[in-house]
């Protein structure tokens, strides 16, 4: 089983390194084993810390320059231009940079893995695509902030990593109310679940259409699922329905490299 999943669109780059890390190849145990990257997690400090100080030498950057935001499922996004230290990250849901050897990542646990990158004008981003980042614009604003830094994205290769996919994501009336209140197009995302007034979400689906308004033509979705992999990903989702007292966070980052 590969510790380190990649994108063939992106592996395809010159100077840019990333990765979608699976839960394996860590030091952390319980619920969090074995490569949790999540500083928000009861998980011990020290693990983590060995842990994405592993991920940071994949990508090859000094652990301090590999970046994650406070994520608060926003649209916001950040520029990143030099380290940040846990104390003083960004509350943000998307980082981008065009500073060699700063590797720029979201931390997710069903939510969507974005990572971009202009390899040509030398920008790349991260975003984090949960429902409702994704619906309040987190992929837009994303690839906005990467043109200001002379990114075009007409050249803009974009990689979806394991998210949690349809068949398992139950949601209410509330949550399907909610989203055709936006755009009624949107029904062409639920379809009807067991369970009476609920449906299943394609949360992929949005994100790729999303991705796909935005203009980027260059799209790849590596279609796995968080939620039907326990060995090999963490999931909130999982997490929740089984009572576990809390679950790991996978990191999912992109570098120039430097």
């Amino acid at each position: 089983m590969r510790q380190t999943l990649q994108a063939h669109s992106l592996a395809k780059l010159a100077g840019i390194r990333h990765g979608f890390f699976t839960r394996s190849g860590g030091v952390s145990q319980g619920v969090y084993a074995t490569l949790n990257g999540g500083t928000g997690s009861d998980d011990v400090p020290d693990k983590v810390a060995e842990n994405r100080a592993r991920m940071a030498a994949v990508l090859g950057v000094a652990p301090d320059r590999l970046l994650t935001a406070h994520q608060i499922h926003s649209p916001d996004v950040v520029v990143a231009e030099r380290p940040w230290t846990r104390e003083d990250r960004p509350r943000a849901d998307a980082i981008v940079t065009r500073t060699p050897g700063l590797a720029v990542g979201v931390s997710t646990a069903d939510c969507g893995p974005l990572l971009f990158a202009d390899s040509q004008a030398g920008v790349v981003g991260a975003a984090h695509a949960g429902w409702r980042g994704a619906l309040t614009g987190v992929v837009e604003a994303t690839i906005a902030t990467m043109e200001t830094l002379g990114a075009d994205r007409g050249r803009i290769a974009a990689a979806l990593g394991p998210t949690i996919r349809q068949r398992n994501y139950e949601v209410g009336p509330e949550f399907v109310e909610r989203f055709l209140a936006a755009d009624a197009a949107n029904a062409r995302f639920f379809t009807a679940s067991k369970r009476d007034g609920h449906a299943l979400f394609d949360l992929t689906g949005y994100i790729a259409e999303r991705v796909a308004r935005a203009g980027i033509e260059d799209f790849e979705d590596l279609e796995l699922c968080t939620y039907a992999e326990p060995e090999r990903f963490y999931s909130y989702r999982r997490m929740t329905l089984l009572g576990e007292p809390d679950y790991g966070r996978h990191v999912n980052a992109i570098a120039l490299a430097g």
